[in-house]
């Protein structure tokens, strides 16, 4: 399994536009076959910036969802609402204490 945590910032006036998106294609990313978990954070301070926190199978899987035209048109949408460039992070789980 791979975690992925992307982080955004987005101009002040076009979170709403941004949590519409999310809300119009939340269900469509979190069934793309290989996701099998996905969630959305904001910011405790900054009430601009969002991460994406989601789960995949693999990388491959990942990487399918980003050839999808599923991404390309949530990507290129979202892609115009940033004020600063967004982070992706990558990582496997080692170990969890409950």
């Amino acid at each position: 399994m791979m975690i992925r945590v992307v982080r955004m910032t987005f101009q002040e006036d076009k979170v709403r536009d941004f949590l519409d998106n999310f809300e119009a294609n939340k269900e469509k990313i979190r069934h793309f076959p290989g996701c099998r978990y996905l969630e959305l954070w904001q910011d405790k301070n900054f009430k601009n910036i969002f991460m994406t926190y989601s789960h995949w199978e693999s990388e491959e899987a990942l990487n399918q969802y980003r050839d999808s035209e599923l991404f390309k048109s949530v990507w290129t949408y979202t892609k115009t609402l940033f004020s600063e460039k967004p982070m992706a992070f990558s990582a496997k789980k080692i170990e969890e204490l409950p």
